[in-house]
């Protein structure tokens, strides 16, 4: 690791994300000089403790990023096309948790136990990938470098909180008001930008973001060309076919997956997935159904770890398998990761803009 200090923006502070990427950066291995607290003007002035310090949100704007190495941004995808390229012209390097430029070429898409490597070519910001995208590619890239991979099927149970803290407020007072027997009406999900709201307690809203013209709702989407991009550089890759349906549920933290795949090498074993995911990088393998031993979102709330359980073969096609895979949305899924690639950035001493 270079022997020099870092000066680290975190973009949004005041969010759900960012004051976890505030506790992310206080525990991780970055030598730290300063940390700046940026969000909106609502926000500046007040005090946010990082470590053993009370720190003072300023105001996000392009001079206040003179001088900054890092910067690490969870503020919404039009304030990442506002001030990450100012900040980049200062100097700074930019990990966006945001969509705004997850697919433009330009930027590497990472995950850093899936394709660290990319982080070489960056131009000065590199793109977080979409939570549910990140702990699906951990889980199966290690299953892909072993036996090859020819397609996947994902089913998702997404977590509230990914839609943000009015969603997750909404999800908590919408139970209580039913459990009261009192009416309420929902403002946020499915999605806040859409013209109909629908209630998340005690349901299941088969809409992730807005819906495309094909049918796909943009979640979806997003799962299927961050896929690929992450794992053979390439959006629209035909070498690996992936398809999605997300589903908001009402869970407050942790997204789980049922992910069917196809394997190139139709000799793989179940033993061998096991054995393999047992040594990856970032996974825990939680996998005994005989004594009820699978992944749980209320578990995996507050780790690092992406949870990968129920692996089994799949009766009616030979090389297809099943895998349930769950992990904290807010951590591996956003802060977590985004730290995780800084910690990449400044061990590969790529910390500078070409």
């Amino acid at each position: 690791m270079p022997s020099r200090d870092y000066t680290v923006a975190i973009l949004g502070a005041t969010g759900a994300v960012g004051t976890r990427l505030m506790e992310q950066l206080a525990q991780s291995k970055i030598p730290l000089k300063q940390v700046k607290l940026l969000a909106s003007a609502r926000s500046a002035g007040k005090k946010l403790k990082f470590a053993d310090q009370t720190l003072t949100v300023e105001e996000a704007r392009p001079e206040v990023f003179e001088n900054v190495d890092l910067v690490l941004a969870s503020a919404g995808g039009s304030v990442s096309k506002q001030f990450l390229p100012e900040a980049v012209k200062r100097g700074a390097v930019c990990v966006d948790n945001t969509s705004a430029f997850r697919m433009d070429p330009q930027v590497p898409l990472v995950v850093p136990e899936v394709n660290a490597q990319q982080l070489k070519y960056h131009h000065g910001i590199i793109a977080n990938p979409n939570c549910s995208t990140i702990q699906m590619v951990v889980a199966l890239e290690p299953l892909r470098q072993r036996f090859g991979l020819q397609q996947v099927v994902v089913s998702t149970y997404q977590a509230v909180s990914g839609a943000g803290r009015r969603a997750w407020q909404e999800l908590l007072d919408e139970t209580q008001a039913q459990l009261d027997k009192q009416a309420y009406t929902p403002e946020i999900l499915p999605t806040a930008s859409d013209a109909q709201h629908y209630p998340i307690a005690f349901n299941l809203l088969p809409q992730i973001d807005v819906f495309e013209t094909d049918g796909y709702s943009h979640e979806e989407w997003k799962m299927i060309h961050e896929t690929k991009k992450i794992m053979l550089n390439d959006m629209d890759a035909e070498a690996i076919k992936v398809t999605a349906t997300c589903v908001r549920v009402p869970v407050v933290i942790g997204h789980g997956e049922a992910v069917y795949f196809q394997l190139a090498d139709h000799t793989a074993t179940v033993a061998q997935l096991q054995a393999i995911l047992k040594q990856a990088p970032g996974i825990t393998l939680q996998d005994d159904p005989q004594h009820q031993i699978y992944p749980q979102p209320i578990q995996a709330a507050g780790s690092r770890q992406t949870f990968v359980g129920r692996v089994r073969a799949d009766a009616e096609n030979p090389g297809a398998f099943h895998m349930w895979v769950v992990s904290d949305n807010l951590l591996k899924g956003a802060a977590w990761n985004t730290v995780q690639i800084a910690e990449e950035l400044v061990n590969q001493d790529l910390v500078r803009v070409p």
